[in-house]
């Protein structure tokens, strides 16, 4: 099975990026052949600063590296190293429905947070598709809110096969059920649309003052609480052991534990959990030349598949021109 998923580098990762995608698309790598890419093309329907957009896809690379994506088991890229997919795109495009693009749930939510109406944000779901089946992909994991773009790209990839014939591979989604749904420090999905996260690669102080700033309730101290609806405990729970949960929860429905308890060992593990992806990302800082050649190796990789795909496209729309298919004519 071929799977392939991208991250785009629109600002720092955090835990949710962590626990609720990557931890399981890294464990994926030593299951499936594996892609993964830097959606640095994605970005670009909301981050137009270059310095920004060049310094967040040199991070990602070191973030994924660090925590533990292997190079010699997957294929790692940056998306605007593989031109193929623009091409493609393009082509996709050209028979992809107004109204199956109109239908697209993140196009309106995005306009709704204040995002430009904007033609690439519109598109947004064509670029998904052809980086999807350009590699002819298997298996793509996502989240239930990215599952309409799977969704799109099926519908795009059969469009285009009921046309030219049996040619893109029709995806389907794995939708990561068991991931978990991270809070962020106002209770809220972790997102950086929202600033409510906290960085994978923080160091202790900046998780300290995040954690600290965790929106609580005021139930005092020596009353009960309900360890159902704790925040702070729905994290915890991503980094203790399963008998310290239990521990937390007991302590939590008998009361006399503050939500301070809490946070002040969710710190304390937070920066453990982290430490050793912390350490392993100082020493890919200091050697950029590998890192720039994971990459470099990757896109060639990538770009071997793409162009295969790409060259039976073209083939299959009349853009691959054979002048021994034609008569001459008198």
């Amino acid at each position: 099975m071929r799977v392939l998923s991208g991250i785009q580098p629109s600002g720092k990762l955090h835990i949710g990026n962590f626990f609720g995608a990557m931890k399981q698309h890294l464990e994926l790598q030593n299951e499936d052949e594996a892609l993964y890419f830097i959606a640095n093309y994605h970005a670009m329907t909301s981050l137009h600063d270059k310095e920004r957009l060049a310094r967040n896809t040199h991070d990602v690379a070191l973030d994924y590296l660090a925590l533990g994506l292997d190079p010699k088991k997957a294929i790692f890229y940056r998306q605007s190293d593989v031109p193929e997919v623009c091409e493609l795109t393009w082509i996709l495009s050209t028979i992809t429905p107004m109204g199956l693009l109109q239908r697209c749930v993140s196009y309106k939510d995005k306009i709704e947070r204040g995002l430009s109406a904007d033609h690439g944000l519109f598109a947004y779901p064509v670029l998904m598709a052809a980086d999807i089946l350009i590699y002819k992909s298997d298996i793509v994991p996502v989240g239930k809110d990215q599952k309409q773009h799977i969704e799109v790209a099926q519908d795009i990839a059969q469009k285009f096969n009921n046309i030219y014939g049996e040619i893109l591979v029709i995806p389907q989604p794995r939708i990561l059920e068991s991931t978990a749904i991270v809070p962020g420090l106002d209770g809220q999905k972790m997102s950086k649309s929202y600033g409510n996260t906290i960085e994978i690669f923080a160091n202790e102080k900046t998780i300290k003052q995040k954690v600290m700033s965790i929106v609580t309730d005021s139930t005092p101290l020596e009353e009960p609480k309900d360890p159902a609806a704790c925040k702070i405990l729905a994290l915890l729970r991503l980094v203790a052991t399963s008998e310290e949960i239990a521990e937390w929860e007991d302590r939590y429905r008998k009361g006399g534990v503050g939500y301070g308890h809490t946070k002040k060992r969710l710190v304390e593990l937070l920066t453990e959990y982290f430490r050793p992806y912390r350490e392993k990302r100082k020493e890919l800082a200091q050697n950029l030349d590998y890192v720039e050649q994971v990459l470099q190796d990757g896109a060639a990789r990538a770009r071997i598949l793409a162009r295969k795909t790409l060259d039976e496209v073209r083939e299959a729309v009349g853009l691959k021109y054979d002048p021994s298919k034609f008569g001459t004519e008198v």
